[in-house]
C-alpha cells in the first residue's frame, strides 16, 4: 500500500550545514505536525465542501491553491485481454492480451475477495468521503513520531493514482502521479472527494478490484484467480481472497510461487495479516478466522494462453491465425496492421468466431486418418457456410506452432531451391497459413474444379446445360501452346490439350461433360465465351489471385482473355477459396466474403456491426441454380433433370447421403488432386499438395483427398434434414439453340455472311487444317450443328490437303499438354 512520505526537510539523524544552528528537533516536529493538521483540515473541508475558497490555507500549508486543483478524473479504458470463442460461445479458443486483464462486474467478485480487499488497504472506506481524516492523522502522527512507517491512502485515492497512471499520454504525468510530495497528495485527496461525489462506493470498488496489478502479469482479481487458484472470483474463499488481496502493497515482493525464495513465507505471513484485518472490520467470524488460517496456501500459477500458438485446441491454431491475419486488414481497427494490433491485445473483446467445434473436430480427425502430420503432403482441408460466408472449419495435417531454431524438428525442405538455401520444410510444424493464403502461400492448383467457372460464364451468355457438341480426344484450340512445353498440336505452335482417356470422347452436354470431367468440351467452351469472361466469374464467385502475375493478368481482360488453360485449374488458389466459391453457387449466386466471426463485443459489451456477414448477388439465382444442377453429377448425385451420366468421385452422394454437388480436380502428373463437395447448408473443399514445393510432380492422391473430403461433409450433415437444391428453370436447361447452317467450301467473307444472318457470331481459326475443300475456302464450323443463338461459331479454313487423319496425327500427347496461353498457363492443366 502506498505509504506518505516524511516531509521536506532533513530526517533524523541527518547533519545540519556548517554555519547553520541545529534546530531542536521536537520544535520542528511540533511545527510539522501543525502543518500537517492545517492540510487535514483543508482536505477534509475540501472533500466536504469542495466549492468553498481554501487558497489561503492551502498556501500555508506549503501546497498549491486547494480550490485551484482539478476536481475531474477521467478514468481512463485500461489495457484489457481480448478474448476469442468458438461459434457456441462457450468453448475459449485464444486471449490475447499486452496486459493479463479482464473486467467483471462486481456482483460475480465473491464478497469475500470485497472483504478481503477493504480489510487490507481501507477499514474506513465505506465511511469516508475519499478521504479517511482519522488515518491521514494517524499515519501523520506515526510518521513523525518515528514509530513507524504508515500510509493515509484511502482505495478511493489509489484508484485516482492509478487511472492517473494509465490515462497519461506524458511519461512525465506517470512520474508525477508517484512522486512524493504534498502538491501530489493533494491532488489526489482533491480527485479522490470529486470521484466519491460522482460515484457510488460498489462503482468505486469494482473498478478498483478490475485495475489494480497482483503480479506475474496480472491485471484485476478475475486475472488473478485464475493465475492463482484456476477459479472464477465469484468463487474465491477467504484465505484465497486475502492472500490476492494481500499482493496489492507489493506485487514482487510477495511472491507465491517463489517456493524456493523468501516469496512464499513472506506471503502467507501477509495472507494471514489480511485475515486478521478481515476479522477486525467484522467481515468474518472468529471460528472462519481460524479456519483460513489454518488452511495451506496452494497457488497454481498457471497463466491463460496468448496468442494462437498456445491456442486452446492446437488444430484451431489455424482458424485462429486466419482470424487473427482477418482482423489485422479490417480498418475499422485502426489505420494501420500496428494500431489494429493494439485494439486486439488490449481492447477486451468479447469475440465469437464461425468455427464449429464439431465441423472442426470431424474435419481434423478425418485429415489425420488419411494423412497424419509428419507427412511432406499437406491433407488441407476448410469448411464454409453458403449465403453468409462463415469458415467452419479449418484443418490441415500440421502443428500450429514454430520450429525451435536451436533444436529444429522440421527436416530439410524437399524443394531444391530452398533446400541449397538450406531451408526447412513446413511440417511437422508450421504458422504458415497454407489453408487461406497469405505471405508467401499463394495457393495450389486445384484442377478441374475451375471447370464450374467456364459453364458459369457460358450459362451467362445464355448456353444451356443441354448445349452438346462432339468433344474430340483431342482439341486443336485456337489458343498459342506455351514455350517449351509438349502441350503443342503436332507441328504447330497450337496448343491442344487433350481427355484423360480414350473413352471421354464423343458427344457430350454440360452434365456429362462436368460430370466426367471432360477438357476437350470446356476449352471449347471457353473459347465461345472468352476466357476473360470466365476468369471474371470465378472472380465474382470468390477466388483471389494471390500470385503478383496472376493477379495482373487477371484484372486485365486483354491478357485474360489469352489464357485459354485457366477453365483446367492452373491458376493458384485455397481450399478457403476453392470452398466459399462453390458455396456462392450452393447460396443462389449470393457470394460472401469468407468471415472468420460472427460476434464482437467490445469493452463496454457493445455489438459491432463488422461481424455482419459482406454479400453481394455474384451471379443470377438462375444461373446458379443451372450450375449445381450439372455439379451435381461428378459426386453421384442426379440432377433436377435426371440428365447425368458418369461421375468422377460417386462415393461422395453415397456416403454424405444428402443432395449434394461439386467436383473433383487434378493437375497434370498429379502435382495436386482436390475435391471440394456442398450441400444446401456446407461447402467443404480439400486440396493435397507439397506446400514447399507446389510445382513438385509428386502423384497427390485423390484416394487421400477425396474421402477426407466427403467424410468430413458427411459427418457435419449427420441429423440434419435433407434439403434438395432448388430446380433451375428450363431456359438454362434447354435454351434457345439453332441449326448452324452448312458453310463448307465456301469464301470466308460469303460463310460470314450466311452465319451473321442466322443470327451467330462468327470468329474465323487463322491456323489452316487438311480438308477436301480448295486451300482459303471454309473447311467446316465448330460447332457444326446447333448451338446457343447468338453464340459463336469458329470458321475452320482449309489448306487444301485432304487427309485422312483429319486434325493433328492421331496420337495423344503427354502429360503436361494443357498448359496454354500467357503468364500462368506456362503451368501444366488439368487432366481429369
Amino acid at each position: 500500500m502506498p505509504k506518505l512520505s516524511r516531509p521536506p526537510g532533513r530526517g533524523p539523524g541527518r547533519p545540519h550545514s556548517p554555519g547553520q544552528r541545529p534546530r531542536r528537533r521536537g520544535v520542528t516536529k511540533a511545527g510539522t505536525l501543525l502543518t500537517c493538521a492545517v492540510l487535514a483540515g483543508v482536505v477534509v473541508a475540501g472533500a466536504a465542501f469542495p466549492a468553498v475558497a481554501m487558497s489561503g490555507l492551502a498556501a500555508k500549508a506549503g501546497a498549491d491553491s486547494f480550490q485551484d486543483l482539478p476536481t475531474e478524473l477521467t478514468v481512463p479504458q485500461v489495457p484489457e485481454a481480448t478474448q476469442v470463442y468458438a461459434a457456441d460461445g462457450r468453448t475459449l479458443m485464444a486471449t490475447f492480451f499486452d496486459q493479463n486483464r479482464q473486467d467483471v462486474p462486481l456482483a460475480e467478485i465473491s464478497q469475500p475477495m470485497r472483504d478481503a480487499m477493504i480489510g487490507a488497504e481501507d477499514h474506513a472506506f465505506l465511511r469516508h468521503n475519499g478521504v479517511d481524516l482519522k488515518g491521514f492523522v494517524r499515519a501523520l502522527i506515526s510518521n513523525f513520531t518515528g514509530n513507524s512507517r504508515q500510509g493515509a491512502s484511502t482505495l478511493t485515492m489509489q484508484l485516482v493514482r492509478m487511472s492517473i497512471v494509465y490515462g497519461a499520454t506524458d511519461p512525465n504525468d506517470v512520474v508525477a502521479a508517484s512522486e512524493d510530495t504534498n502538491a501530489r497528495k493533494l491532488r489526489e485527496m482533491r480527485l479522490a472527494a470529486a470521484l466519491e461525489n460522482r460515484l457510488g462506493k460498489d462503482e468505486i470498488l469494482e473498478r478498483y478490484l478490475n485495475i489494480a496489478p497482483f503480479g506475474h502479469g496480472t491485471y484485476g482479481v478475475a486475472a488473478a484467480s485464475r493465475f492463482y487458484f484456476g477459479k472464477e472470483p465469484k468463487a474465491l474463499t477467504v484465505p484465497e481472497a486475502a492472500m490476492i488481496a494481500g499482493l496489492v502493497k507489493s506485487p514482487s515482493y510477495y511472491d507465491a510461487l517463489d517456493t524456493e525464495g523468501p516469496g512464499y513465507d513472506r506471503t502467507v505471513e501477509r495472507r494471514n495479516w489480511v485475515i486478521g484485518q478481515m476479522r477486525e472490520i467484522g467481515a468474518i467470524t472468529e471460528q472462519e478466522k481460524e479456519a483460513a488460517l489454518a488452511t495451506p496456501l496452494k497457488v497454481r500459477g498457471k497463466g491463460p494462453t496468448n496468442g494462437c500458438t498456445s491456442s486452446a485446441h492446437n488444430d484451431w491454431g489455424f482458424f485462429c491465425d486466419y482470424f487473427r491475419r482477418w482482423w489485422l486488414e479490417q480498418p475499422a481497427f485502426g489505420d494501420s496492421a500496428y494500431d489494429r494490433e493494439r485494439r486486439l491485445m488490449s481492447g477486451g473483446y468479447r469475440i465469437v468466431t464461425t468455427l464449429d467445434p464439431a465441423v472442426q473436430k470431424a474435419a481434423y480427425r478425418n485429415v489425420q486418418q488419411y494423412l497424419p502430420t509428419g507427412k511432406r503432403d499437406a491433407l488441407m482441408v476448410a469448411a464454409v457456410e453458403p449465403g453468409s460466408g462463415r469458415v467452419r472449419a479449418l484443418a490441415t495435417n500440421r502443428t500450429f506452432g514454430l520450429d525451435d531454431p536451436a533444436k529444429p524438428k522440421n527436416p530439410i525442405s524437399s524443394n531444391p531451391r530452398q533446400a541449397a538455401a538450406g531451408m526447412r520444410a513446413t511440417y511437422p510444424r508450421t504458422t504458415n497459413p497454407l489453408l487461406t493464403g497469405g505471405g508467401d502461400i499463394t495457393g495450389y492448383q486445384a484442377g478441374s474444379t475451375f471447370k464450374g467457372f467456364t459453364m458459369v460464364a457460358a450459362l451467362e451468355q445464355g448456353y444451356p446445360l443441354s448445349h452438346s457438341y462432339d468433344a474430340p480426344q483431342r482439341y486443336p484450340s485456337k489458343y498459342s501452346a506455351a514455350a517449351g512445353t509438349e502441350s503443342a498440336c503436332p507441328g504447330t505452335e497450337r496448343w491442344c490439350p487433350s481427355n484423360d482417356n480414350t473413352s471421354m470422347a464423343g458427344r457430350h452436354d454440360m452434365w456429362s461433360a462436368f460430370g466426367r470431367s471432360v477438357n476437350t468440351y470446356f476449352v471449347p467452351l471457353e473459347e465461345r465465351v472468352g476466357a476473360a469472361e470466365v476468369v471474371d466469374a470465378a472472380k465474382r464467385l470468390g477466388i483471389r489471385f494471390r500470385e503478383p502475375g496472376e493477379a495482373a493478368i487477371a484484372d486485365d481482360p486483354a491478357q485474360a482473355d489469352t489464357w485459354g488453360s485457366f477453365t483446367l485449374g492452373v491458376s493458384a488458389t485455397t481450399p478457403l477459396d476453392l470452398a466459399n466459391a462453390y458455396a456462392t453457387l450452393a447460396a443462389d449466386g449470393r457470394h460472401c466474403e469468407p468471415i472468420p466471426v460472427q460476434e464482437i463485443r467490445d469493452q463496454a459489451g457493445r455489438p459491432l456491426d463488422i461481424a455482419e456477414p459482406r454479400c453481394d448477388q455474384a451471379v443470377d439465382p438462375e444461373v446458379a441454380r443451372a450450375a449445381v444442377d450439372a455439379a451435381r453429377c461428378p459426386v453421384g448425385d442426379q440432377s433436377a433433370y435426371g440428365r447425368c451420366r458418369g461421375a468422377t468421385e460417386s462415393d461422395v452422394h453415397r456416403v454424405v447421403g444428402h443432395p449434394v454437388a461439386g467436383k473433383t480436380g487434378t493437375t497434370d502428373s498429379d502435382r495436386t488432386a482436390s475435391l471440394v463437395a456442398m450441400t444446401t447448408t456446407l461447402s467443404v473443399a480439400g486440396i493435397m499438395a507439397n506446400p514447399d514445393w507446389p510445382e513438385t510432380t509428386a502423384n497427390m492422391d485423390h484416394d487421400i483427398v477425396n474421402p477426407a473430403v466427403y467424410e468430413t461433409l458427411a459427418d457435419a450433415m449427420k441429423g440434419k434434414p435433407k434439403k434438395d437444391f432448388p430446380k433451375p428453370g428450363e431456359t438454362l436447361v434447354y435454351g434457345d439453340q439453332r441449326s448452324v447452317p452448312s458453310v463448307s467450301c465456301r469464301s470466308v467473307d460469303e460463310a460470314t455472311a450466311v452465319l451473321r444472318d442466322a443470327g451467330f457470331t462468327v470468329e474465323v481459326d487463322s491456323h489452316q487444317v487438311a480438308s477436301n475443300c480448295p486451300a482459303g475456302s471454309v473447311a467446316g464450323t465448330d460447332p457444326s450443328d446447333r448451338t446457343v443463338s447468338g453464340g459463336v461459331v469458329m470458321l475452320r479454313i482449309s489448306n487444301g490437303q485432304p487427309s485422312a487423319g483429319g486434325a493433328g496425327d492421331g496420337q495423344d500427347p503427354p502429360d503436361g499438354a494443357a498448359g496454354a496461353g500467357a503468364g500462368p498457363a506456362d503451368r501444366p492443366g488439368r487432366r481429369r
